[in-house]
């Protein structure tokens, strides 16, 4: 009996730490297992004892490629546990900022941390020796939705002007006027770029997965909706735990989320595109057209496509809100704080970002319950896995190895808010 070991010690392009352990005995997959290895951070414990206008600030250190989906679905929770009604001016900044938050981060993974894996480059910097041009359209690309959010947000890093009930200034007419002539230049580069992602070569892969998504009836559901899947579900946020459930899994010190009785789901593009794909704005439906991109897609290799099909509507949604925007009366909503149990949930780029708290009457958190999309999506990684390695097991070692290591980035997963390692183990008997 011969056993083979790969192991890579530095995948460069993920954020955070993780591993992935497969075991093969023959042409028997017997082991796979994703595990994420960081240190856990108590961030629902930390904010246990703390006034509910602080949630926004403290979780939004979570992460600091979406720390808007943080401060967004703590907002969301805190209204709804309040009452508080927020009008359509409000929402509609909410709206421009979350667009901000997709373009730099869409734009981030799609070119600098996916592409490589179609261009056959090791990383980004080796692709930039020979796309010098395209990348310096890609980081101006991003940095016209790191402008949107510090415009909206006060900077572009954990923004500082998100409040419950609304912001602490809103910007003027004039500011995000200045914004237009970036954004209608990253609109048209990004139908070309996602037009170019289309002419990648894909591997032969579907993988029907049960998709979940927050949904609207006339809008792609970004900053609130019910929630919604494939399989069924259509219900309220504040019914998340009915459908869903987090178990933890002894190799990893992160919680997996699965639907009850029914298993993994997967949640992020993806799953938004096939769940609303008509609500799409008019040059992101043409564009998935133009791409051959038809729902339901099941091929998650395909996922870059379907970010660059996102950001073309995040840049057209932001460039309408900036033409028809009116500077509002008055920046929020005054909110009075009262016991309860506040539900929210947001679609961070990379899916559904749920936050649930409990308060007292003097509005201090007393429970904490944040479920953000890679711990949703972590037994969705692993049955991919699973089917990829079924697939391919007559590649050898160093095939493979890329391969899964392409399968884990297809999610964009955001173990933490650091880039560190996946370190893959493959044992063959």
């Amino acid at each position: 009996m011969t056993t083979r070991t790969i192991r890579v010690k530095d995948l460069a392009r993920v954020e955070g730490e993780g591993g992935l352990h497969v075991s093969i005995e023959g042409d028997q997959v017997t082991q796979v297992s994703f595990t994420i290895h960081e240190p856990p951070r108590f961030f629902e414990a930390l904010l246990v004892g703390r006034r509910y206008d602080e949630a926004p600030d403290i979780t939004a250190r979570i992460c600091g490629i979406c720390p808007v989906a943080y401060q967004m679905s703590a907002c969301a929770a805190m209204e709804y546990a309040f009452g508080a009604v927020i009008p359509a001016p409000i929402r509609d900044l909410r709206r421009l900022l979350y667009c901000g938050e997709w373009i730099e981060s869409h734009v981030l993974h799609m070119f600098m941390l996916h592409a490589p894996d179609f261009l056959g480059y090791p990383g980004a910097v080796e692709m930039a020796q020979d796309h010098k041009a395209l990348v310096q359209k890609v980081l101006r690309a991003k940095k016209a939705g790191n402008s949107l959010m510090t415009a909206v947000g006060g900077r572009e890093i954990h923004p500082v002007n998100v409040r419950v009930g609304g912001f602490y200034k809103t910007p003027s007419r004039g500011q995000l006027q200045g914004l237009l002539g970036e954004l209608r230049w990253g609109l048209e580069f990004l139908i070309e770029a996602t037009k170019l992602t289309a002419t990648f070569q894909f591997p032969d892969a579907e993988y029907p997965r049960e998709h979940v998504a927050l949904s609207l009836p006339d809008e792609y559901a970004v900053v609130d909706g019910k929630i919604i899947s494939s399989g069924g579900i259509d219900i309220g946020v504040e019914r998340f735990d009915e459908f869903f459930e987090e178990s933890h899994e002894q190799r990893s010190n992160a919680l997996h989320c699965a639907i009850r009785g029914r298993g993994a789901y997967m949640t992020g593009p993806v799953a938004r595109f096939n769940l609303s794909h008509s609500l799409l704005s008019p040059l992101a439906r043409t564009t998935a057209s133009q791409c051959g991109l038809t729902p339901p897609v099941h091929n998650p290799f395909k996922s870059i496509i379907v970010r660059g099909v996102e950001t073309i509507h995040a840049f057209e949604t932001a460039i309408g809100l900036i033409e028809k925007y009116v500077e509002p009366e008055r920046p929020f909503v005054d909110v009075t704080p009262r016991a309860g149990v506040g539900h929210g949930a947001t679609e961070a780029p990379r899916g559904i970002l749920r936050h649930k708290y409990a308060l007292d009457e003097n509005g201090f958190i007393t429970h904490a319950v944040i479920v953000p999309p890679t711990a949703q999506n972590q037994k969705s990684i692993e049955a991919d896995l699973l089917l990829y390695i079924q697939a391919n097991l007559k590649m050898d070692d160093a095939r493979l190895t890329h391969g899964l290591e392409q399968a884990i980035r297809n999610y964009d997963p955001c173990i933490s808010c650091a880039t560190h390692a996946i370190n893959i183990m493959i044992d063959r008997k």
